[in-house]
């Protein structure tokens, strides 16, 4: 018996923050797959950060965003969730079928949510205090410096090839993050095409932080 005749498929809610990129991957490749689900909002600065409360503990024992909750079970790993996605939803693959691809994916997506994204989240920069942008600053260019040679060689109209993966969708949320901090992205050609092509395609547009519901009005587009 096939594994997924035997789930009931359920209508995703995404409890996450705009601004978060781990929230804004799972928006994408949910945009991607043409799935549709509801968004309860977790503020993470309002009432010193909602993700502290003991009720959304619950649904996250890190209390960061995302997490979500789909076909009886509560996820809260931004991959994990792209993954599990892939593997039940039908649309468009988000890890590629041939492995060598596939692994090219996987080493990209995690530079980027395990060796970039964590030290310069919002947790991390309250600890660092006044100095917080040169940190951020120091540790996206490490993790750029690494990136920027890899797609060079996965690189053809996005990450890896032409098809848009998980890879795509870590790296349009990380250059966010980075133009937030003020990063020269001028020193990182490839990255820089592929952000630009990546935010034409649709699901990148709909899914950005300043188009959801909970998105301030005055960073709205």
């Amino acid at each position: 018996m096939n594994v997924l005749s035997t789930l009931v498929f359920t209508q995703p809610v995404l409890h996450g923050y705009f601004r978060s990129s781990c929230s804004w991957r799972v928006r994408i490749a949910l945009a991607l797959k043409g799935i549709e689900y509801d968004q309860v909002a977790v503020n993470l600065i309002k009432d010193g950060g909602q993700q502290l409360t003991h009720e959304y503990k619950t649904l996250n024992p890190m209390q960061q965003v995302p997490a979500v909750e789909i076909d009886g079970i509560t996820l809260s790993q931004s991959l994990a969730v792209i993954q599990y996605i892939d593997e039940t939803r039908p649309g468009p693959r988000l890890l590629p079928s041939e492995p060598k691809k596939r692994a090219q994916v996987r080493m990209i997506s995690d530079l980027i949510a395990s060796g970039i994204q964590p030290l310069q989240n919002l947790h991390v920069i309250q600890k660092i205090g006044a100095e917080k942008v040169q940190w951020a600053q120091h540790f996206i260019h490490r993790g750029f410096d690494a990136l920027e040679p890899m797609l060079k060689q996965t690189a053809g109209k996005y990450c890896v090839g032409d098809e848009l993966s998980m890879a795509d969708i870590c790296l349009v949320p990380q250059v966010y993050n980075a133009e937030r901090f003020k990063v020269d992205m001028s020193m990182y050609p490839t990255i820089q095409r592929l952000n630009q092509s990546l935010l034409e395609v649709e699901a990148f547009q709909v899914s950005h932080p300043s188009c959801q519901p909970d998105t301030p009005a005055e960073l709205r587009a």
